[in-house]
């Protein structure tokens, strides 16, 4: 039984890494489609807002603007991360797409908060708005909104790159429905105060999307713990459950790009040990249980070959005691 188990596990591992090079590729093209609608339908939105004299649809254009570039980029960062990587650029470009990620998150901001601004104007001195040309050019940004969300919905939720995307499309669904609303509500009433309040409440909600996006990027940037992972407790659980390992010290745990996480360490092994066999098992448990698919082992008998150097003082300050300890 425990050998079908292994053997599934190991099976499972490898269809993982085939279904992210599928999804890289069909996330791709679909971030391409949407790509294509936006740009497409954000002309013709512009031209609306300016002949309606809509600061909504001005609004909508301008989140379909950022998102257009925003999803051209992200189209780009998918196709650079499938080049091979260089002697200069030893990761390959994984991370583009996080950096791409964390620009969208500061572009849709500064639209945000120019939106904002410029809805404060109009609230002080309102302006007429054309409320029936207005409503049909909403009712079809939100189709093509709908449209692309459908196109991009299908793909990998893990994927930094693939949120960035979403989150723009999805700004922009709520940026048509803001404008239809107010549209509907300057039809029925004339009350055209509508349509910069509206355009302020969308502004908000892409803004705390934007702060959570690059949030999100800037870990990433920063070599940050995965979310999904506790270093102390991965080191905890080597300690634990790999036969010879007396302990596990200067352990670091980050992600190339949200989605594949590497680790390096130290493993002190008890005397007599065989450090090949050591360094396999630790590979394997980190691979299958914690999913860190790439680690760096570096085995030690006795002392430290880094003891004496200043970094992460605190760790080696214990691994000494515990040295001393055990002599």
């Amino acid at each position: 039984m425990a050998d079908t188990h292994d053997h599934s596990g190991h099976d499972h591992d490898g269809h993982d890494h085939g279904a992210g090079h599928v999804h890289g590729s069909t996330d791709k093209k679909r971030v391409l489609i949407a790509a294509c609608l936006t740009a497409g339908f954000m002309v013709a939105e512009a031209l609306g807002g300016l002949f309606t004299g809509s600061l909504a649809l001005l609004a909508d254009a301008g989140h379909m603007l950022a998102d257009a570039i925003a999803l051209g980029l992200a189209w780009y960062a998918f196709h650079l991360a499938g080049r091979p990587a260089t002697g200069q650029l030893t990761y390959g470009f994984g991370r583009v797409k996080t950096l791409v990620a964390y620009t969208n998150g500061i572009a849709i901001f500064v639209i945000a908060l120019w939106i904002v601004y410029e809805a404060w104007g109009r609230l002080l001195t309102p302006t007429p708005v054309l409320g029936g040309p207005m409503l049909v050019v909403a009712i079809l940004g939100l189709l093509v909104n709908i449209g692309s969300f459908l196109v991009l919905h299908g793909g990998d939720r893990e994927s930094l790159n693939m949120r960035g995307a979403i989150l723009h499309v999805l700004g922009d669904l709520l940026g048509s429905a803001a404008a239809i609303v107010a549209a509907v509500v300057i039809l029925a009433t004339g009350w055209t105060p509508i349509d910069p309040i509206l355009s302020v409440l969308v502004s908000l909600l892409i803004l705390s999307t934007a702060w959570s996006l690059m949030r999100a990027a800037a870990h990433v940037l920063l070599e940050g713990v995965p979310p999904s992972l506790d270093r102390d407790l991965v080191a905890k659980d080597l300690e634990t459950t790999i036969a010879g390992v007396r302990e596990v010290h200067h352990m670091h745990v980050w992600s190339l790009d949200g989605s594949s996480n590497m680790a390096t360490l130290h493993a002190c092994l008890d005397e007599g040990v065989d450090a090949y066999q050591a360094v396999s098992s630790i590979k394997k448990r980190l691979a299958s249980e914690h999913g860190i698919s790439h680690a760096t082992v570096e085995p030690e008998f006795g002392q430290c070959a880094d003891d004496g150097d200043e970094h992460d003082h605190e760790h080696e300050h214990d691994a000494a005691a515990h040295h001393s300890h055990h002599h």
